[in-house]
């Protein structure tokens, strides 16, 4: 990688969250693109200061605000934890600070899409939806939903390496989204590299963000691991609602202390995304390894794109910026395969 020019935006990067699974991958790209201008932030004061950054706290507004305060210089906040409400956003977008968010809750980038105006008036930008999913799966939604002139039906699915060591943040959202009941029936699906497999309907946000930014009435996404029977106990358990009511706590406590330790697969994921309408039907998918790794590679466009690029200023998902289209194409640099666009009837 080479170093990059900002395009009449100075400034440094703050990443929050800059040393975990994710953050560590973005601080690290920023770094060799933007030398000597990225700051990575996290609760940790020691770990944060050990790479050059400052202890800082999504969960404490007051104490972010005077992180901004005392830095100074901030163009773009990359947030790779996910804070409790939008007051970090607000924070930065009244300050004219870019935002790059690499959340997936629903509520929280609702929350967010909801300081639009904010941001305008500010001449600043915040684009959600940043990572493999939701990210990755938005902008290939976007393809096959144009393919087919407008889909009346998008089917999204992910596997994910059970192997992978993912953070703490990570963990804990996937053993929430475990605890909802299922809002549709699982699916076969084959996938490039993994064959035919069942995947179960997850709380992703990419299925409520494209409805909306796309206009889809039906949207719906599936999750399986790259481990077969960790995939069928998982949602065997949430069949059984073991997950719901007054024993939830203790077995999200659980679970998430399983996957912290036991790392059963690889490390590797897909994502497919098919488009219908009518008889029409088109597909793509892409497969890569380290969905944390991508993610925070994904991120770190963005942020380079919000200093070197011409982005409209206001809240906006990922898949509404013609900046980023072409993202997993440049991602293929990274090991990230692109398969064609398959499309069929019409």
């Amino acid at each position: 990688m080479t170093t990059v020019k900002s395009n009449g935006r100075a400034g440094r990067i703050l990443v929050a969250g800059g040393y975990g699974a994710v953050g560590a991958e973005v601080t690290r790209t920023l770094a060799e693109w933007f030398p000597g201008r990225v700051a990575p932030g996290g609760r940790d004061e020691s770990r944060a200061r050990a790479h050059g950054g400052v202890r800082l706290d999504v969960s404490d507004a007051d104490g972010f605000r005077k992180a901004l305060d005392d830095l100074g210089d901030i163009a773009v906040v990359v947030l790779c934890v996910e804070p409790a409400d939008a007051a970090v956003a607000r924070l930065c977008l009244e300050r004219g600070i870019h935002l790059v968010d690499v959340g997936a809750t629903r509520r929280l980038l609702d929350a967010v899409g909801d300081l639009h105006g904010l941001a305008v008036g500010t001449g600043a930008t915040a684009v959600l939806s940043v990572g493999v999913a939701p990210g990755l799966t938005n902008l290939l939604a976007r393809r096959v939903h144009d393919a087919v002139g407008g889909a009346e039906r998008l089917d999204i699915t992910v596997l994910l390496g059970s192997g992978e060591r993912h953070g703490a943040d990570a963990l804990r959202w996937t053993v929430d989204g475990l605890a909802e009941p299922a809002p549709a029936r699982p699916t076969r699906t084959a996938l490039p590299g993994y064959g035919t497999r069942t995947a179960h309907p997850f709380p992703f946000s990419d299925q409520h963000t494209l409805r909306r930014t796309l206009g889809v009435p039906e949207a719906t996404t599936r999750l399986c691991l790259d481990s077969r029977p960790l995939t069928a106990s998982l949602f065997a358990l949430r069949r059984a609602g073991l997950l719901r009511g007054a024993r939830r706590p203790r077995l999200q406590r659980l679970l998430t202390g399983l996957f912290s330790r036991v790392h059963i697969g690889g490390d590797g994921f897909a994502v497919r995304v098919d488009a219908h309408r009518g008889d029409r039907h088109a597909a793509q998918a892409l497969t890569g390894r380290e969905q944390s790794r991508v993610t925070g590679l994904t991120a770190a466009y963005v942020a380079r794109g919000l200093l070197t690029e011409g982005v409209p200023a206001g809240v906006h998902h990922i898949e509404q910026l013609s900046v980023f289209a072409d993202l997993p194409e440049r991602l293929g640099a990274h090991g990230v395969t692109l398969r064609p666009v398959t499309a069929t009837g019409g």
